[in-house]
């Protein structure tokens, strides 16, 4: 069975959504559903260290796929993220290949890189050996760059070239309001996800964004996109219990 790592390098259709609330049972419930992954936002929410390590558990044991959008680029924040055994992490704010390249290096065990533990849930407890451990985080550990500043295509080829770096996330909704926009289907936000597309498809590397309408995911599919984060955990309550209320107060 294919890997996260794997699905993404092959462009292989994915729909995943946004968690936005810190708890294990939620996470728990998400992890029975069909989805392929979900985002848990701890850039956005209030998700500490151990809120994550107990929704990643969560995800681990419904064998569902779980990246972390980490709150900030810094080292201890992947490490966070990695250690509790989250699949791979979303990095908000990418928009320079210096700081692709040192989040791709702060992912990977090595000199510079990720510090190294083997006790930790991402290790198995020490169960694995320190090869083993090497192998899983060469290989299985996943790195998405959030694409949403406008600097960052002033690198933009340079960012998607980056080793490690497995797919380019286009944040709609910060590049619509960097441009100065206020709707993410302005003609001019569409023009820069789609030279985010483009530049992906020159490097070989994935793409994904967010769009807030299930009919548009055929365009950007056309375009390239593979990878879907949709609407949140917290919009399908609200829908849910929207749509229970329409049926009964008719």
């Amino acid at each position: 069975m294919k890997n996260l790592k794997q699905k993404l390098a092959d462009k292989e259709l994915m729909v995943g959504t946004f968690v936005k609330t810190p708890s294990m049972m939620v996470a728990e419930v998400l992890s029975q559903t069909e989805l392929d992954l979900v985002c848990i936002d701890a850039e956005h929410s209030p998700f500490d260290r151990r809120d994550l390590d107990a929704c990643i558990f969560a995800y681990r044991a419904g064998e569902m796929d779980n990246v972390v959008r980490i709150a900030n680029d810094s080292d201890s924040e992947i490490l966070n993220a990695l250690d509790c055994g989250a699949t791979g992490i979303v990095v908000p704010h990418v928009d320079s290949a210096d700081k692709a390249r040192r989040v791709a290096k702060a992912s990977k065990y090595g000199a510079g890189g990720r510090g190294y533990a083997g006790s930790t849930r991402a290790a198995g407890y020490a169960s694995k050996s320190v090869l083993e451990n090497l192998e899983y985080n060469r290989n299985e550990t996943v790195v998405i760059a959030q694409i949403e500043d406008l600097d960052a295509f002033n690198e933009l080829d340079d960012i998607a070239a980056t080793d490690g770096i497995d797919c380019l996330f286009i944040g709609t909704m910060d590049l619509t309001v960097a441009l100065g926009k206020t709707s993410a289907a302005d003609p001019l936000v569409e023009q820069h996800a789609i030279k985010v597309c483009e530049v992906a498809k020159r490097h070989n590397k994935a793409v994904g964004i967010f769009v807030p309408s299930v009919d548009d995911v055929e365009k950007w599919q056309a375009r390239g996109v593979s990878l879907f984060l949709m609407g949140s955990d917290h919009g399908f309550i609200k829908q849910g219990a929207n749509a229970l209320c329409a049926k009964i107060k008719v």
